[in-house]
């Protein structure tokens, strides 16, 4: 079977049948799909005839809440490479008469196959189906024109227990119903928040997106993806599985935003673990003189691949963590002058960041490593040609009584002018530069494949030019700021102007093409630099590994 980007799974089995079933489906679903899967809830869909393979209105009873969360949750196990979503045209509580498609519904993206659980019992139907499930599909999406009808055969008969039918009340709905979250690299808990959301909402959906702030304290809040680009995301995926509604999505810089002052709010709907923070929204609410809210609380979905340093709930921090390591962003083409090899890794980061920690790891994989720090010291040799440039601009009271450069005491010219500063490293940084190039073109002679350039300024220097990839090491501020009160004898006030001084973790982030952390156990650290030690010799020019990145 071919595999397309783009599909339509339609699920016709009952409600109390589903929740067994849907890992199987799923499973065959992915050996067809490889990008976005839609899901379109129908059960008791008769697709053996013609007639009948019209859509309508499936009403949204309570079964159909929790079965949004198995689909999602299974999703993330059985197939957490696929944008899975859940649509919700045809799911109301109570008909509004006519098509619930009174035109094909226009998806981001459009599907190429439309698949389904429905179990032939007779071969001979099996086209007369294929047949009714493409025109199915086509009533109520704007697919393809050449959708294929493709029928998932998992065996799902014998593996699954009948169970009791659901109820048959229908799900409470609101006029206006709000959230609230991060909403970095949508997920499936994201998913299953949203998508229950919309279920409750009869007009307006409102969305509080953190912003600025609210992100201050989250894990690895230098990989949260922009503001814009998380809106853009939700606000396609909103679209996508209701496009009735009308959305309001807006940032926010405090815990509540307008959840405390919307007089139309009628429903909040929370997770387990957010509960408080709805009820904290009620409170407020009262005192500002209004009506608390509905807390509709939704369960959490467990991560069935975390490791040791993750939640044990889908979270987009984990998300974030499984990024360490991993190619954010290409090798900037624009440096193919550099020779193919050895393949040149700028790592740097701020101070206190577990930097030259992992060039050492690199180093006993079998990396080069050169130290740019070390060879900074040798530019300062009396002899070296930055030396006399140096004293000439700074004065001979920075000399030891043996001639040498007390760097200490040139640090006190500089330290807080940058005018001064600037005039130092305009004489140290390009003597620095061509020693690293040198040692470069020396580890290349003795065979090394790859060579690690440890520099705290290799940004600050413009030094990129000189390197295939950019590694960033990063720790947050405050245990930056620990580290170097222990390891320097600092007090905290001259640990954080130090830190105040250099760039800062997020303006490292965005010239990064992979972002290793310290922040764990010397284990997790290790496995971060394994693992992106593996990947890198993929990328590696003339690697068997993988195609080449040079021609």
């Amino acid at each position: 079977m071919a595999m397309f980007s783009t599909g339509v799974l339609v699920l016709t089995s009952p409600l109390h049948t589903l929740p067994l079933r849907i890992a199987p489906v799923l499973t065959s679903a992915a050996q067809v799909v490889e990008r976005t899967l839609y899901v379109h809830l129908h059960p008791g869909l008769n697709l053996g005839s013609a007639a009948q393979a019209r859509p309508v209105y499936v009403p949204a009873v309570p079964d159909v809440s929790s079965l949004i969360s198995k689909l999602y949750s299974n999703a993330a196990d059985v197939c957490s490479h696929l944008d899975v979503r859940v649509l919700l045209t045809n799911i109301r509580n109570h008909s509004l008469g006519g098509n619930p498609f009174p035109a094909p519904q226009t998806l981001t993206h459009s599907p190429e196959v439309v698949l389904t659980d429905f179990v032939v019992q007779d071969s001979s139907q099996s086209n007369v189906v294929k047949q009714c499930l493409h025109t199915y599909a086509e009533h109520c999406y704007a697919c393809t024109p050449a959708l294929v009808p493709v029928l998932l055969s998992p065996q799902l008969d014998s593996d699954v227990e009948e169970q009791e039918g659901g109820t048959s009340e229908l799900v409470d709905t609101y006029s206006d119903v709000v959230v609230g979250g991060t909403f970095d690299r949508l997920h499936g808990a994201h998913k299953t928040l949203l998508n229950i959301s919309c279920l409750l909402a009869d007009k307006r959906f409102l969305i509080g997106v953190s912003d600025r702030d609210l992100l201050k304290n989250k894990v690895l809040k230098e990989l949260i993806e922009p503001y814009n680009l998380r809106v853009a995301r939700l606000r396609e995926f909103l679209q996508d599985i209701k496009p009735c509604l009308h959305y309001d999505i807006v940032p926010l810089g405090d815990p509540y935003g307008p959840s405390i002052t919307d007089t139309n709010l009628q429903c909040i709907v929370v997770s387990e673990e957010t509960r408080k923070g709805g009820e904290a929204v009620n409170r407020k609410r009262l005192e500002n003189g209004l009506p608390g809210l509905v807390l509709h609380v939704i369960q959490l979905i467990k991560d069935a691949h975390h490791s040791d340093i993750e939640e044990e709930k889908i979270s987009s921090s984990s998300f974030r963590t499984r990024l360490l390591g991993t190619l954010l962003s290409p090798p900037k083409q624009e440096n193919l002058h550099i020779p193919r090899l050895p393949y040149v890794i700028g790592l740097t980061g701020g101070t206190g960041s577990g930097k030259s920690s992992i060039a050492r790891r690199l180093e006993a994989l079998g990396a080069a490593r050169i130290d740019s720090d070390q060879l900074g010291h040798e530019t300062y040799r009396p002899g070296a040609p930055a030396y006399s440039r140096v004293v000439q601009q700074f004065g001979t009271d920075i000399l030891n009584e043996d001639g040498t450069i007390n760097r200490r005491q040139l640090g006190k010219k500089v330290f807080g002018d940058k005018e001064k500063l600037k005039g130092l490293t305009d004489i140290v940084w390009p003597e620095i530069a061509l020693l690293v190039k040198k040692q470069i073109r020396e580890a290349g002679e003795k065979g090394k494949t790859v060579c690690v350039v440890d520099a705290a300024v290799l940004l600050e220097a413009g030094w990129t030019d000189m390197v295939h990839e950019v590694w960033v090491a990063i720790i947050p501020e405050k245990e930056a700021v620990s580290r170097i009160m222990q390891r320097d004898g600092m007090s905290e006030e001259d640990a954080w102007r130090r830190l105040a001084s250099q760039w800062t973790n997020a303006e490292q982030v965005r010239h990064a093409n992979v972002v290793l952390c310290t922040l764990w156990e010397p284990e997790v650290t290790q496995r971060q630099v394994e693992k992106a030690w593996e990947l890198l010799q993929k990328r590696i020019p003339g690697s068997r590994k993988s195609p080449l990145l040079h021609k």
